[in-house]
């Protein structure tokens, strides 16, 4: 069967406009923020009051910075700096994107966005694979067992949370791929033969019928399927690994 998008997917990339997703300032929380060049490796931007996860930060989301002392720093992030990283009290991105360690003025602010594009509406996602075939809809309530649950190294994946939720690279050539620095894995769940996947978004996404939900179906086998893996037949506690995962926006529709 084709891959298949659901409703939910559709309508949220063809009439979701960006939007603010989260945001701080040196006077949001009367805490210190400052520029960190992190010389060779990775830049940051600190927090002694830790609360960048609490406002919404998350990795995979580009970051803007408004007021900056140095303007510099300011002209560095205008066009969106990807959050490789997010912790309580540290932002992490690409060395050489802070022009100037300093401290923040007070006004000075920090922006990430998130649109429309289908990967901001999949962003830390999960890849669940089950056995029998593959559902006529992905508005469609899941069938089969639940044979594998694709995570960041297969840690434990929870809705709502950053943590460990499946991210794409940027898009080029029409194509988005699997970030490369993150390992797609899992240890089987049961025993069984994979027959159909079902990518979801962060949302609390239990399986159900739903015509709001972003999702992806598609058909696994050794070759000539959606996702094609070296063996279909899965065992209980062995580790599996999606080494690649690409989708493309075709470039005309029709025959």
């Amino acid at each position: 069967m084709a891959l298949k998008l659901s409703t939910g997917l559709r309508n949220k990339m063809l009439g979701m406009q960006g939007a603010v997703a989260a945001q701080i300032a040196e006077d949001t929380y009367t805490s210190n923020l400052a520029f960190v060049d992190g010389g060779a490796g990775s830049d940051t931007i600190t927090d002694d009051g830790s609360n960048f996860i609490n406002a919404g930060f998350a990795p995979g989301q580009k970051i803007y910075v408004y007021g900056a002392t140095t303007a510099a720093n300011d002209t560095a992030f205008a066009s969106g700096v990807a959050l490789t990283a997010v912790a309580a009290g540290t932002l992490t991105f690409a060395t050489g994107v802070v022009d100037t360690a300093e401290a923040f003025a007070a006004t000075t602010r920090i922006v990430a966005c998130e649109g429309g594009s289908l990967k901001d509406v999949l962003m830390d996602g999960v890849l669940r694979i089950y056995t029998g075939s593959q559902p006529s809809s992905p508005d469609s309530a899941v069938s089969g067992t639940l044979l594998l649950e694709i995570s960041v190294s297969a840690g434990a994946f929870v809705a709502g949370a950053f943590d460990n939720g499946l991210e794409f690279g940027d898009a080029a050539s029409g194509i988005i791929s699997k970030a490369a620095s993150e390992t797609w894995q899992d240890a089987g769940l049961a025993a069984g033969t994979a027959g159909w996947f079902r990518f979801v978004g962060n949302a609390t996404d239990a399986g159900a019928a739903s015509t709001t939900l972003p999702r992806i179906d598609g058909s696994v086998g050794t070759s000539g399927a959606d996702l094609n893996m070296s063996s279909t037949s899965i065992v209980a506690g062995s580790t599996y690994t999606i080494d690649s995962f690409q989708l493309t926006l075709p470039e005309y529709y029709g025959a």
